[in-house]
């Protein structure tokens, strides 16, 4: 194997990956690159769960990259993600440090590894009228009848899974385009912080009561305030689409509160979907129990750095 370039840290939602991260790049001496698809808009904190905090350990702050570095209302999009991706890892390099890659977004994760320099899509109209009455169940089968790599994980509205379809249409229909842009693979040790279901769920409902307390819903009350429309909240998905449905009067608090739990678990099991798919599509990831202790989640990096050489 070559020489490794990159640190993967990747799980499903509440497993910890953060901390885990943050306590290996203190270790290691080196910074942090998020592969969250939500945690790169500011002022949206508590929803994304960014926990800053995390990112200080023992008075030192970890540096982090690629988090708060666009607007709330933005859509961001995966080719925007590898080249900010790519130029934060040669800068890390560039200062002879070994990046961490952590997060839970496993299209990002994928493409980064793989090397798929995708192309920016334009607006495809017709396509976009031709699926308008149809509903997110319907949307997602369509998605689902593409082979070519995109993140079911995060369509959860029926305006991300329209906008799906039209990135995979144009990738169908620009096969060259697509593998002319193809760059090499990464080296990368990727560890994988596995969190047994029902550990997973009572966090998330912990964490989801936590959020609430912490002031999540007059953070997406401010961003409402501050001109941001509601259907560009709701784009965003899970904390977003639910706190915004409930502050424009579309449901109830109860009803809230009950169906975004129930929309998190749907999304940490969609995450580890993908993250067992990324085993299928050949790529190795070492599962660490997330109840390990710290030290010997380093420990056991620090080893595997040593095995491969």
């Amino acid at each position: 194997m070559q020489k490794i370039e990159l640190i993967t840290i990747l799980g499903p939602t509440a497993s910890g990956k953060t901390t885990f991260a943050a306590h290996l790049a203190k270790a290691l001496d080196t910074e942090i690159i998020s592969a969250d698809s939500r945690q790169i808009y500011r002022n949206m904190d508590i929803g994304t769960g960014k926990d800053l905090s995390d990112y200080t350990i023992d008075g030192t702050v970890i540096p982090y990259h690629l988090i708060d570095i666009q607007e709330a209302g933005y859509k961001y999009n995966l080719h925007e993600y590898q080249r900010d991706f790519n130029a934060a890892f040669n800068d890390i390099k560039s200062r002879g440090k070994l990046p961490i890659l952590c997060g839970g977004t496993g299209l990002y994760i994928e493409s980064v590894l793989k090397g798929y320099c995708l192309l920016p899509v334009p607006e495809n109209k017709e396509l976009r009228e031709s699926l308008s009455d149809k509903s997110l169940e319907e949307l997602t089968e369509i998605l689902k009848q593409y082979k070519t790599l995109h993140n079911t994980t995060d369509v959860d509205t029926a305006k991300r899974a329209i906008r799906a379809i039209e990135i995979q249409q144009y990738y169908a229909e620009h096969p060259d385009e697509v593998k002319e842009k193809t760059t090499t693979p990464l080296q990368s040790l990727i560890i994988g912080v596995d969190i047994d279901r029902e550990a997973r769920r009572e966090k998330i409902s912990r964490r989801l009561k936590a959020r609430l307390d912490e002031g999540m819903i007059a953070e997406v009350k401010a961003l409402l305030d501050r001109g941001i429309a509601p259907e560009d909240l709701i784009y965003y998905g899970l904390e977003y689409k639910f706190v915004t449905n409930y502050l424009i009067g579309n449901i109830s608090y109860d009803e809230m509160v009950s169906t975004l739990e129930i929309a998190i678990h749907q999304f940490a099991k969609r995450q580890m979907t993908w993250f067992r798919g990324m085993e299928r599509r050949g790529i190795h990831i070492e599962w660490i129990d997330y109840a390990m202790p710290t030290e010997e989640k380093i420990q056991f990096v620090k080893d595997k750095l040593k095995e491969i050489g």
